[in-house]
């Protein structure tokens, strides 16, 4: 949707997110006082030094230096845009985010129009379903209901060259669009000639994929009787990245809003049977092994990933392949389990024969990864033997390695001594994995922690005192007067003091992010960012109002006193106009401490 999105909005939802609970959905947090502390998520290190601030609703590391409000968190750690971030945590809150039209605003991106091609023709293979019988009889041989079709909109792509070219492709621009989304292939050029195209899909039931806002993004298309490739799916495009989206994950949040696991199987029809089930947390990956990009998004929103595979040798393969994916993203307070399915079930099939009670009965039982892990390489070697120890230890290094450090990398690593019978720390140091783990290339380098001090209140700190008072307390800025004379003071800082004042007098605030979030976008962020960090030792709004109005009263009386002295060097030198000669007799019979912001009321 075209507009955009209103400030307070913004406000409304950053007042109403829980920094915490989102913050710890994805990051074990503990209390220490009236904050919580974590092991940082942007770098490694074992000591916690990653701290969320309720009454703020803002997050810091005193290693790396992260920061920022909960729509960071979610661009930083989710990398969601800024739009897709409101649109999150919007939907955790129950909000509806508004657009505001204003005149000569953008006009729709490409993509809002690729988008829509998408969804039609999701519609256009959703009516094609209705007029073919085979097509039907298909999905009902496999079980599924009407209810089921319509819940995923399923469909089916004639067996026709030009169906959707007939549709949506009168012209050559529209013919290029579809080739954009992957909905028609280019025919072999030849000198000459106009391009000519033909529909991607033919006689295949079609499984639309939609993105986390329900647009459809792709199709995955089955052949009905026999045929090569037996799934076909969508090309990668600018909407669609299979690396990326999981198949059935939007289907899974409008079923639950509050999802505690995701299950990932690997087809289509596993996905939509297990919904009809009521297994209604079942996921896909899309022809792809399952990526660190696709836990990253799944981490998201659970805690708990079940990778569900059948039970054969390629199941037990595919399993293997996602453990290694698995690994970076692997940290306490995050569960990864593995379910293996009897040989000759997928699970289709099996939910079919057994029902839900018992396929729920057997996701209870999926083994933790860490003992996958363990019963894994230990059937690579021989445990009886010294040689045979040795090589499990061998095996089990680079994988460890690729863990964040941190409390779950040296737990995993004291089975592993267990295992090889050796001290932890002989084998820590036999292994060398002390250090901390370098997963992913994008780490920040950890700098050494600054000094926590609580700044000081010279003459000198008057105005970063005064903004880190208006920073941390932003309600405060009610109680403060007219700045005029403040206006006048020729000092770095003054004009933020002055445009905090007036800013939060035409939009009051209370909370800290609030303010961040109003500055995103403007030089001075990362300064009033870093005073936010920086603890203040005022215990309560009184205490912050009373230092504030101290430290304008100074810093008003500084103005007056230099202002003082620059009409009486003019009056010596250059004479004074009427209006300054009033100035300056007022300032010479009223004590400068009286040109203060009068507090109000």
């Amino acid at each position: 949707m075209a507009g955009r999105i209103p400030q307070h909005f913004i406000d409304e939802l950053i007042a109403r997110a829980d920094i915490v609970e989102l913050i710890g959905s994805r990051v074990p947090l503990k209390k220490s006082g009236k904050e919580f502390k974590a092991c940082c998520p942007f770098h490694g290190e074992k000591t916690p030094s990653f701290h969320v601030v309720p009454d703020k609703q803002f997050y810091h590391c005193f290693g790396c230096g992260v920061h920022g409000t909960a729509i960071s968190f979610l661009m930083e750690h989710d990398h969601l845009s800024f739009v897709e971030a409101i649109e999150d945590l919007a939907s955790r809150v129950g909000l509806e985010v508004p657009r505001e039209e204003t005149p000569g605003a953008r006009q729709p991106p490409p993509t809002d129009a690729l988008f829509a091609l998408l969804d039609k023709t999701a519609e256009l293979y959703r009516r094609e379903l209705k007029d073919s019988e085979r097509a039907k009889d298909y999905f009902k041989a496999r079980g599924l209901t009407g209810d089921t079709a319509a819940k995923f909109s399923l469909g089916y792509a004639p067996d026709s060259w030009d169906c959707v070219l007939q549709q949506f492709g009168a012209s050559e621009a529209e013919r290029l669009r579809l080739l954009q989304v992957g909905l028609v292939i280019e025919r072999e050029r030849k000198p000459g000639v106009t391009p000519g195209y033909y529909d991607r899909f033919r006689d295949r039931v079609m499984f639309p994929i939609r993105d986390a806002r329900g647009r459809t993004i792709g199709f995955g298309g089955r052949v009905l009787d026999q045929g090569e490739p037996k799934y076909l799916n969508s090309p990668e495009t600018d909407l669609f990245h299979k690396g990326r989206e999981l198949y059935g994950l939007y289907e899974a949040r409008q079923a639950s809003r509050t999802l505690t696991r995701l299950l990932i199987v690997e087809g289509y029809m596993d996905v939509v049977r297990l919904h009809q089930a009521g297994i209604t947390y079942a996921v896909a990956t899309l022809g792809t092994a399952t990526t660190p990009e696709h836990l990253s998004r799944v981490f998201r929103i659970c805690n708990e990933l079940i990778f569900c595979f059948d039970g054969d040798r390629a199941g037990r393969a595919a399993a293997w392949r996602a453990l290694e994916n698995s690994l970076s993203q692997v940290r306490e307070g995050r569960q990864l389990r593995f379910l293996f399915l009897p040989d000759g079930h997928d699970p289709d099939s099996l939910v079919g024969a057994e029902g839900h009670e018992a396929f729920e009965a057997r996701v209870a039982q999926a083994v933790p990864l860490s003992e996958y892990f363990i019963s894994h390489l230990q059937s690579q070697v021989d445990m009886n033997t010294v040689d045979g120890r040795a090589r499990f230890g061998e095996l089990a290094k680079p994988l460890l390695e690729r863990i964040p450090a941190g409390i779950y990398r040296e737990l995993l690593g004291d089975e592993i001594a267990k295992v090889v019978r050796l001290d932890p720390q002989r084998l820590a140091a036999a292994l060398k994995t002390g250090g901390p783990a370098t997963s992913s290339g994008s780490e920040r380098k950890p700098a050494p922690p600054p000094a926590r001090k609580p700044a000081a209140v010279g003459r000198r700190n008057l105005v970063r005192q005064a903004v880190q008072l208006l920073v941390h307390y932003p309600g405060i800025a009610d109680k403060v007067g007219d700045l005029a004379a403040l206006k006048e003071l020729d000092r770095p800082g003054i004009s933020l003091i002055v445009q905090l004042v007036e800013e939060l007098h035409d939009q009051p605030c209370d909370k800290t992010a609030v303010l961040l979030e109003r500055w995103r976008d403007r030089p001075d962020l990362e300064h009033l960012a870093k005073l936010a960090r920086l603890p203040l030792y005022i215990p309560d709004q009184a205490g912050a109002t009373k230092e504030l109005l101290g430290a304008l009263e100074q810093l008003q009386e500084e103005a007056a006193v230099r202002r003082r002295e620059e009409l009486l060097s003019k009056h010596g030198r250059d004479g004074l106009s009427e209006a300054e000669k009033a100035e300056l007799q007022a300032l010479l019979r009223v004590p400068a401490a009286r040109t203060a912001p009068v507090p109000r009321t």
